[in-house]
C-alpha cells in the first residue's frame, strides 16, 4: 500500500498526460510530414493544446513533483513497442496510446474534479472521430 495516495494519483496523471501528448505529437507529425494533411495536423495540435489547458486546471506543480522516473517499475520497453510494420502502424499504435491514456486520465481525475473528467471524456471522443477520418487516408 502506498503511503501517499495523493502523490500516486498525481503520478498517474503525470505519466498519462505525457503519454497522451507524445502520442498526439507523433500523429500530428505523420499528418504533417507524411500525408501533407493540413487540417488533420491542425486538429491534432489543437487537441494537444486543449489537453494542456485541461490538465493545467489541476495543480500542475503537484503533477510534476509526483514524477518518479527512477522508481517506475513499468519503464522498460516491451517487445511489441520496438517493432512497427510501417508508418500507418506507427499512427495506429499512437492512436491507441492516446485513447488509453485519455481514459486513464478521465477515470483518475474523477477523484479530483468531475468537470475535468468530463472534458477529458469529450477529448477522447474527438480522438476516436479524428482517428477514423485519418485512417480513411492511409
Amino acid at each position: 500500500m502506498k503511503k501517499n495516495p495523493d502523490k500516486s494519483l498525481y503520478r498517474i496523471i503525470d505519466a498519462n498526460f505525457n503519454r497522451t501528448k507524445e502520442g498526439l505529437r507523433v500523429c500530428e507529425d505523420l499528418c504533417r510530414y507524411v500525408w501533407d494533411q493540413k487540417t488533420f495536423t491542425r486538429t491534432f495540435k489543437d487537441i494537444r493544446h486543449e489537453l494542456t489547458g485541461i490538465i493545467s486546471g489541476l495543480n500542475i506543480i503537484k503533477v510534476i513533483e509526483a514524477r518518479h522516473i527512477q522508481g517506475d517499475v513499468g519503464r522498460a520497453t516491451s517487445v511489441s513497442e520496438t517493432k512497427r510494420a510501417d508508418l500507418n502502424a506507427v499512427f495506429l499504435a499512437n492512436c491507441q496510446r492516446i485513447k488509453e491514456s485519455l481514459r486513464v486520465l478521465e477515470e483518475v481525475t474523477k477523484l479530483l474534479d468531475a468537470k475535468v473528467s468530463d472534458k477529458l471524456k469529450a477529448l477522447r471522443y474527438k480522438v476516436y472521430a479524428l482517428e477514423q477520418k485519418v485512417i480513411g487516408l492511409c
